[in-house]
């Protein structure tokens, strides 16, 4: 495998025998990588056929020695739990509403990314949005619900690629919305385009649909989200 770091010293303490919990978050952290443009699909497909042959922490350890250890950052990763974690809001940001959705500039947003290489994300429930978010699917299909989330920005821009693979994104009935993506054969949805309430915030969805489809819809708000 031309794309994969060399192996560490077979004398270092690591043979102990890895877990399905150790493959499946070191998988992650690769996909992760992917989405931040790390790693090429290439090199991410290489490692992860070696990831889920691997016996032993030596095995593992190799696979993400090139990549920073905050890697996971972004994708709201937390150790090896998996659990994902709101960001503290920074101190003396003030969160206002536009058109009833809080905006709060200069909060930390609670993911950056979404990535699906033969797997799945799910981005849902009460979160705060960046200005720019990335989703990939590459065999793989991932769910990102805007119903009860929080704005760190008036316009929003999704940028969502789905190769051989399913991206869905509901956004609530009364934002504002521009889907502009292409489908090579395959689907990108835009019937969700149109105006919403004034003073709403403005949804942007580019992206691709190659051999896939990326599916977005209007549905009403769950709840209001306060400040």
């Amino acid at each position: 495998m031309t794309n994969l770091p060399e192996k560490p010293d077979p004398a270092r303490p690591l043979e102990m025998r890895a877990s399905d919990a150790d493959r499946d978050r070191v998988a992650q952290i690769l996909r992760d990588a992917a989405g931040e443009g790390r790693l090429t699909l290439e090199e991410v497909g290489e490692r992860l056929d070696a990831v889920y042959r691997a016996k032993t922490y030596a095995e593992l350890e190799p696979l993400t020695r090139d990549l920073p250890d905050d890697a996971t950052g972004a994708s709201g990763m937390s150790g090896v739990s998996g659990v994902s974690v709101p960001a503290a809001r920074p101190g003396g940001t003030r969160a206002g509403t536009h058109g009833g959705f809080v905006v709060a500039p200069g909060e930390t947003p609670t993911w950056t990314n979404g990535v699906a290489i033969m797997s799945g994300f799910d981005r849902k429930g009460v979160w705060t949005v960046p200005e720019e978010f990335t989703a990939v699917a590459f065999w793989g299909g991932g769910d990102i619900d805007l119903r009860e989330a929080r704005f760190t920005s008036t316009t929003v821009r999704i940028n969502a690629v789905a190769i051989m693979g399913g991206i869905d994104i509901i956004v609530p009935d009364d934002v504002n919305v521009r889907v502009t993506g292409v489908g090579i054969m395959g689907g990108f949805d835009h019937r969700a385009t149109g105006p919403g309430v004034p003073g709403a915030p403005e949804i942007i969805i580019s992206g691709l649909a190659l051999w896939g489809g990326v599916d977005v819809k209007r549905r009403p708000r769950r709840r209001a989200v306060r400040d």
